[in-house]
């Protein structure tokens, strides 16, 4: 997969909401989201070793760490896999 989008952000950008074509995308109405299903992933306890400082600041932006942590793992993993 390459890594360059091949896609002209500066003009898509530029275009108003009225220029562009929507008719190959169904609307999202509400029937869809009373039959839509979020389902996070599942969480699974591990033993990780941190170094102090790192594990320090974390903890210092307040309660929530952990899910701060996963948050940038799985941005880094995402960035990664379109890499590959």
């Amino acid at each position: 997969m390459k890594t360059k989008s091949d896609t002209d952000w500066k003009h898509l950008e530029s275009l108003a909401d009225k220029d562009i074509d929507f008719s190959d995308i169904p609307e999202l109405d509400e029937a869809f989201f009373k039959e839509a299903e979020w389902r996070p992933p599942i969480k699974q306890p591990i033993t990780i070793r941190l170094d102090a400082d790192v594990l320090e600041w974390f903890r210092s932006q307040g309660p929530g760490y952990q899910t701060r942590i996963n948050r940038l793992l799985r941005r880094y993993m995402e960035v990664n896999q379109q890499r590959n």
